[in-house]
C-alpha cells in the first residue's frame, strides 16, 4: 500500500514534518526535543532505542543547532498503527546532495523483528524520498547480516556492488519526473 501523511505533533505546522503512515506502522519524524529524549533515555538493550536510535537523536540535535532541522531528511522513529508502540527506527542519514542523493538507515527491536516492519518500513521512507524528488537513495548493510540485506532487496533497491565486508545498495529515480528537488 501507498504511504499516506498525516500532520505530526509538532508544535509548528509544516506541511514537509507529516507523519507517514503505512499498513501497520507510523513513522513519525523526530523533533529536536524527542531526540533530546531518546539520548536522556539512553539504549534499552534489545528493545527500543538501541544504540543506532541513540546515534541518529543524537545526530539529529547536533544537525538542529548546528545547520537547522534536516526534516523530512533525518530520522524517523518507527511504531506499531495500533498501539503507537515505538518499535524502532528508520531515517535518512543526511539532506541529499547536490545530486538528489542521500543514504538510509533503519533498525528495529529483537520482538519487532521477522514480520516485515522494517521493509515495510524502507518502502514507506523510499516513497517518500521519490515524492520529495530525491535522484538516489543508498543503504548498505553487513555481509554477515543477510536479514537487512534482504530487507533492502525486499523494499526494492538494488545490490550494486559489495567489498568482501559490506553490501551496497540503491533505488534511483528520474529527479526530472519527481517533485520538489527535481523541479
Amino acid at each position: 500500500s501507498v504511504p499516506r501523511a498525516h500532520r505530526s505533533r509538532r508544535a509548528h505546522d509544516d506541511p514537509m514534518t507529516e507523519d507517514v503512515l503505512t499498513e501497520r506502522l507510523l513513522l513519525h519524524p523526530l523533533s529536536e526535543d524527542e531526540a533530546v529524549a531518546i539520548v536522556a533515555t539512553g539504549t534499552r538493550g534489545a528493545g527500543y532505542p538501541s544504540a543506532g536510535d541513540v546515534e541518529a537523536a543524537r545526530n539529529l540535535v547536533d544537525r538542529c543547532r548546528t545547520s537547522g532541522d534536516p526534516q523530512p531528511f533525518g530520522p524517523y522513529e518507527v511504531r506499531l498503527l495500533l498501539t503507537g508502540e515505538p518499535i524502532g527506527g528508520v531515517g535518512f542519514n543526511r539532506v541529499p546532495d547536490d545530486r538528489g542523493v542521500t543514504t538510509i538507515g533503519y533498525g528495529l527491536a529483537e520482538s519487532a523483528r521477522g514480520h516485515g516492519y522494517a521493509t515495510e518500513a524502507l518502502r514507506a521512507l523510499l516513497h517518500l524520498a521519490q515524492s520529495l524528488g530525491v535522484g538516489q537513495v543508498r543503504g548498505s548493510a553487513d555481509i554477515d547480516n543477510p536479514a537487512s540485506c534482504r530487507v533492502m532487496e525486499a523494499a526494492g533497491m538494488t545490490l550494486t556492488h559489495d567489498d568482501g565486508n559490506e553490501r551496497f545498495y540503491a533505488t534511483t529515480w528520474d529527479r526530472r519526473a519527481n517533485g520538489p528537488l527535481g523541479a
